[in-house]
């Protein structure tokens, strides 16, 4: 069962509803402020961004803040709970470069080199999200300068390495705990599966 399936669960949308209150407390904004990090991201003014796990909007809001009208950030979220909580925050906060999507991060249907940046935050390495599939994805869908931005909580459990043996991203940088990668150059599809020797728990 893929991600999107796993995301109409009844069960599961009540047990990360749970962990939603702790996603949106004051006390995880101070310990953690979200512009912060998205400035880690390297978050501009009219970039086209894709936020993987979207949660229940705690880095949602403000990204579509930072990248302004001109901007246009997806909103993947494959709980039913958590994307129609942000819908409610989206609308009324006023936003219209916001679409939040609920779908699997590893099949996005997303068109191919048409996103500025995109943010894995929090959200790997997690199950329903392994790296060998996930960052073919990722790459598939980010511009030739784009960005792959990665942070991690509360260990890095090596994907950092992980994500550079994969071959598809490079120039690995850190700022404000936030791993950032270009990607690699296009045209070596077909190597994917041969060059991801990533760790068998991703």
């Amino acid at each position: 069962m893929d991600a999107a399936e796993l995301g109409k669960s009844r069960f599961l949308n009540l047990l990360f509803r749970i962990a939603g209150k702790t996603m949106e407390s004051r006390l995880r904004g101070w310990l953690m402020p979200p512009e912060k990090t998205l400035l880690g991201a390297g978050l501009k003014s009219g970039q086209s961004v894709l936020e993987v796990g979207s949660g229940t909007g705690f880095f949602t809001i403000p990204a579509a803040r930072i990248i302004g009208e001109s901007g246009h950030l997806i909103a993947l979220e494959p709980l039913s709970d958590f994307a129609d909580k942000i819908e409610m925050k989206v609308r009324q906060a006023g936003y219209e470069n916001v679409k939040v999507i609920k779908r699997d991060a590893l099949s996005t249907k997303i068109e191919a080199a048409s996103v500025d940046v995109v943010l894995l935050l929090g959200v790997v390495p997690f199950p329903t999200l392994p790296l060998k599939r996930l960052l073919p994805e990722m790459h598939r869908v980010l511009k030739s300068d784009g960005t792959l931005a990665v942070w991690l909580f509360p260990t890095t459990a090596g994907v950092p390495t992980a994500i550079l043996r994969s071959g598809l991203f490079t120039d690995q940088k850190k700022m404000n705990g936030v791993y950032s990668y270009t990607p690699s150059a296009p045209g070596n599809n077909e190597q994917y599966p041969r060059k991801l020797a990533l760790p068998g728990s991703f």
